[in-house]
């Protein structure tokens, strides 16, 4: 079957919440959710109605973390080379299992349904919450969930077999939990341009780098930020914002992005590299960033929503010269739509741009 027909032609297998469907019945089945109160039954039925539509493309709305959203045009044949490729890397199989509890209003739902579609699995679609799992006895043989979702799933990882995990960068802490589990767990790494992952690694078993999927290739620019060739997701060769360390011509170590790191006294740092190390340590969300410095050029200084409080944190583990001088609290930060925290506009609402 060719990929360019491939949309408007299902794996016999699929079925969406326990239920066969012909392409007719598919088509009443999104025309009826799109009349729906429940939003995201609303954006399912959107997005089946786009799939099975006779356009090659979808237009996909980029999350906004470090600049302006942007829509962009994607191929559905990308989609569909994106749903074999973890197929094969994951050792799907056609009438396995799935459940996905992410919203259809983002890419990772809507890959989700693909990967469904392509590969012939059973998905079950919940309403997407910060605990998941609550109230579900069934076993999966696959799902997607962000950090704070296996988080609260935790007690309950072992009725998935195979798990990703992406949406933001894994915590230390959870990362350390989830090692030695039972279910195979994969911390993903990949951005809307590439309609999906491009990059794994097994957290369950400790590794520290990410693999690159099949048919994927991987270099650094002169900023070493990672720079991405997937001519079957898309024709552009992808320059990130994501420094990282080249670790063979398939893997990768992810140290943090290029728009966060400071150089303070000459030194490089990386926040996210200390918040990992600070991440079991604050309860509250929390980042690290810095301001203008006249001896230091940028001062490194921690960032923490909710009310102002005492706090004693151990700062061992940072190199000295790496260590929040400053600590502020402000009480709410600012969000992208979905959820992610906007670094620099939380920054300039606090007025402490001054050296």
């Amino acid at each position: 079957m060719s990929t360019n027909t491939v949309y408007n032609n299902f794996n016999e297998a699929f079925q969406l919440n326990g239920l066969n469907y012909t392409m007719v019945s598919l088509k009443e089945l999104a025309e009826d959710l799109i009349l729906s109160l429940n939003e995201n039954e609303l954006h399912l039925g959107e997005f089946i109605l786009n799939w099975i539509d006779d356009s090659k493309d979808i237009v996909l709305k980029t999350s906004g973390t470090t600049s302006k959203p942007k829509h962009i045009i994607a191929p559905k044949s990308a989609f569909i080379s994106s749903a074999k490729a973890t197929g094969d890397f994951f050792n799907l199989l056609p009438e396995n299992f799935a459940l996905c509890c992410l919203p259809f209003s983002y890419i990772a739902a809507k890959m989700m349904f693909v990967r469904a579609w392509v590969l012939g699995l059973k998905l079950d679609v919940i309403d997407p919450s910060s605990s998941p799992l609550k109230g579900i006895t069934k076993q999966y043989d696959f799902s997607a969930m962000v950090p704070l979702q296996v988080h609260n799933s935790f007690s309950k990882l072992n009725q998935i077999k195979t798990l990703l995990v992406g949406g933001a960068p894994v915590s230390r802490t959870l990362q350390n939990q989830l090692k030695g589990h039972p279910s195979s767990i994969f911390e993903t790494y990949g951005m809307t341009e590439t309609v999906s992952h491009i990059a794994a690694k097994n957290l369950s078993k400790g590794e520290g780098v990410f693999t690159i999927l099949p048919d994927i290739s991987i270099s650094v620019d002169d900023n070493d930020c990672l720079v991405v060739k997937a001519p079957k997701l898309t024709p552009e060769v992808l320059y990130t914002n994501d420094v990282v360390a080249l670790v063979s011509n398939d893997t990768f170590k992810w140290l943090g992005r290029f728009d966060n790191v400071m150089n303070s006294g000459g030194i490089k740092i990386y926040p996210e590299q200390i918040e990992k190390v600070l991440q079991n340590q604050i309860s509250n969300r929390f980042y690290i960033t810095s301001i203008p410095d006249k001896l230091l050029g940028q001062k490194v200084i921690l960032i923490i929503e909710g009310k102002s409080q005492e706090l004693e944190l151990d700062f061992s583990e940072i190199d000295t010269n790496k260590r929040p001088k400053n600590i502020f609290f402000i009480k709410e930060f600012c969000e992208t739509t979905s959820g992610k925290i906007q670094r620099q506009k939380t920054l300039e609402t606090l007025n402490l741009n001054h050296s």
